[in-house]
C-alpha cells in the first residue's frame, strides 16, 4: 500500500497545505518517513488523516467559488468498528462547507473494503448540501453494493456513468464540470 499516492498531477492547479481555508493548511509532509499505516502496513505520507484509523484522504482539488471539492481516498471505510462518516464529516467535511462547498466529489477506488452501520451521518451531510451533491466516483463495485445495501445510494450518487476511469487525464475543472453534467442528467 505505500507505493499507492495521492493523484498528484494537479498540484500545479491546488495544494491544500497552501490553501488558507482547508484544514489541512500548513501541514508539512516528510516524505522521508512512513509514519501512517492502515493495518499495519505504511501508507504514502502524502496521505491525510481525519482522524479515521483505517481511511485516509487527500483534497486533490477545491474552488470556492463553484463551490466544489474533489476527494480522494485510500483505505478500509469502516463505519461500524470506527464510525468514519461521522469523523469524515465532523472533522473534514463539516469544515468545507463552512467555507461554501456543497458539491463534493469523492474518488474511491483506493477504498478496500466498507463496513456500514446507520445512515444518520450520509442523511445530516445530503440535508446540508441543499441545492449541492455529493458524488462517488470510481468505487469498486463491491464497494458500491455494500453503499446500497445500506442504503447509502440514497444520499451519494454513484455507479454508471459515474465511473469515469479517464478522470486523471483531465483538469480539474473540465472533471468537475463532467460529474456535474453527469448529476443534473441523473436529476433531471
Amino acid at each position: 500500500m505505500h507505493e499507492i499516492e495521492p493523484h498528484y498531477n494537479w498540484l500545479q492547479y491546488y495544494d491544500a497545505s497552501q490553501d488558507e481555508r482547508s484544514p489541512f493548511y500548513e501541514k508539512e509532509y516528510n516524505y522521508d518517513q512512513y509514519s501512517e499505516a492502515i493495518y499495519g502496513y505504511y501508507i504514502d505520507p502524502a496521505w491525510d488523516s481525519f482522524g479515521s484509523e483505517t481511511l485516509y484522504v487527500k483534497i486533490l482539488f477545491a474552488d470556492y467559488d463553484l463551490g466544489f471539492v474533489i476527494l480522494e481516498f485510500i483505505g478500509e471505510w469502516n463505519d461500524t468498528l470506527y464510525n468514519d462518516i461521522m469523523l469524515l464529516k465532523r472533522n473534514l467535511i463539516e469544515l468545507l462547507s463552512a467555507e461554501g462547498i456543497n458539491k463534493f466529489i469523492l474518488i474511491g477506488e483506493n477504498i478496500f473494503n466498507f463496513h456500514g452501520s446507520d445512515d444518520l451521518y450520509y442523511e445530516e451531510w445530503f440535508e446540508e448540501v441543499e441545492d449541492g451533491w455529493i458524488a462517488a466516483v470510481n468505487f469498486p463495485d463491491f464497494i458500491q453494493r455494500e453503499f446500497e445495501r445500506y442504503k447509502l445510494d440514497v444520499y451519494i450518487n454513484m455507479g454508471g456513468t459515474l465511473q469515469i476511469p479517464q478522470w486523471r487525464t483531465l483538469a480539474p475543472i473540465r472533471f468537475f464540470e463532467l460529474v456535474k453534467a453527469l448529476i443534473q442528467r441523473r436529476l433531471n
